[in-house]
């Protein structure tokens, strides 16, 4: 049997992570999202996908980075790009003294480093001085602090603590199939993470909701976004950050980034023009296109919570890897469990001779 691009074929059994697109549920370990996602913060949940025990990971701890990944960020040319360079200064942690670590030490360190990897070549990208890390901040304020050198506020540390929780892990998606089939092959986590941040790169995988920024920038005010919306609609192009490949209902993750930016109301324009502006696109959706089920997905919420913090495009996607580090580093201890090596058939279909 032949299944294009693996679609459908069970590759592993975890433990980590369940998604049910025809419910509209995400589970990690078992537990709901929602129970998770308000009451743990980035640090206990990490910990929770780690190991299946509600600690708290120790990311405030040694966030220097090593002298010689410092040096190969400061000699890459400014025009490479951020994942690039992330990709870059991550493999150079593959030297003998990381290696000697435990893995589970191994995945602390790697999720601690790659928020000061992106800000150092951002910020150099930029002319800009380098701001060091502050021990004293959480894992998501810390990168804020890092990225602007300014103390973020807690609307923003908030939204975007919640996106970062809610994308930590989905399942065997493409970076995390790409993690596991590296470290599968008794690789080390260096290698096997190089390989995830090479799959996210991808626009079909990693690539950023700029198309969701474009579509809430057209909207000046709440009243113009009905008119905008069903003349988009009329000429049969695609409204972005609706509709998703997996959830054929509502998806957890935007339900829960909506909660948040409720939450937040009156505290930060942008989101507020968000939240009216998806209830306003809902009911057009469900007016001109019956039958459809074109849900809110996460990357409108993402987006909306990015360009409320004033988050340049090109740091979506690396955004986006500072949280799903945590899934794959989790998905690589696991492989490593009960491993097994992939090795897939292929058919040939070329000329025979």
């Amino acid at each position: 049997m032949y299944y294009r691009g693996l679609k459908d074929i069970v590759a592993v059994h975890t433990n980590i992570a369940s998604v049910e697109g025809e419910i509209g549920e995400l589970r990690y370990r078992g537990v709901k999202v929602e129970e998770l996602v308000p009451n743990l913060s980035f640090e206990e949940l990490a910990s929770f996908l780690w190991t299946g025990k509600r600690t708290r990971a120790s990311l405030n701890k040694n966030r220097e980075l090593p002298n010689h990944i410092r040096n190969i960020i400061d000699s890459l040319p400014k025009e490479i790009t951020l994942m690039d360079a992330i990709r870059t200064a991550i493999s150079a942690y593959a030297h003998k003294e990381f290696k000697e670590k435990a893995i589970e030490e191994q995945a602390v360190m790697l999720t601690t480093a790659l928020p000061i990897i992106i800000t150092r070549h951002y910020r150099n990208q930029n002319n800009l001085p380098i701001v060091e890390a502050d021990p004293h901040l959480s894992h998501t304020a810390n990168y804020l602090w890092m990225l602007n050198g300014i103390i973020p506020s807690d609307v923003q540390v908030q939204a975007l603590e919640t996106y970062l929780k809610l994308t930590m892990e989905h399942g065997l998606n493409a970076s995390t199939f790409a993690a596991r089939v590296t470290i599968s092959t008794e690789s080390d986590l260096t290698a096997a993470v190089t390989s995830a941040l090479g799959t996210m790169k991808g626009p079909l995988h990693g690539g950023a909701p700029s198309g969701v920024i474009d579509l809430l920038n057209e909207f000046e005010n709440a009243s113009s976004i009905r008119t905008i919306v069903e003349n988009k609609i009329k000429h049969g192009e695609k409204i972005m950050g609706f509709g998703h490949r997996i959830y054929k209902t509502e998806d957890p993750r935007s339900v829960l980034l909506r909660e948040k930016c409720l939450k937040l109301q009156g505290r930060d324009a942008w989101l507020d023009l968000a939240t009216i502006a998806e209830k306003e696109i809902i009911e057009l959706l469900a007016e001109h296109k019956p039958g459809r089920k074109l849900y809110t997905n996460v990357e409108y919420y993402a987006a909306a919570i990015m360009r409320s913090i004033n988050m340049p495009a090109e740091l979506f996607t690396p955004t986006f890897s500072v949280a799903r580090m945590v899934g794959w580093t989790a998905h690589a201890i696991e492989q490593l469990e009960d491993n097994t090596i992939f090795r897939p058939q292929s058919i040939y279909v070329g000329e025979i001779k």
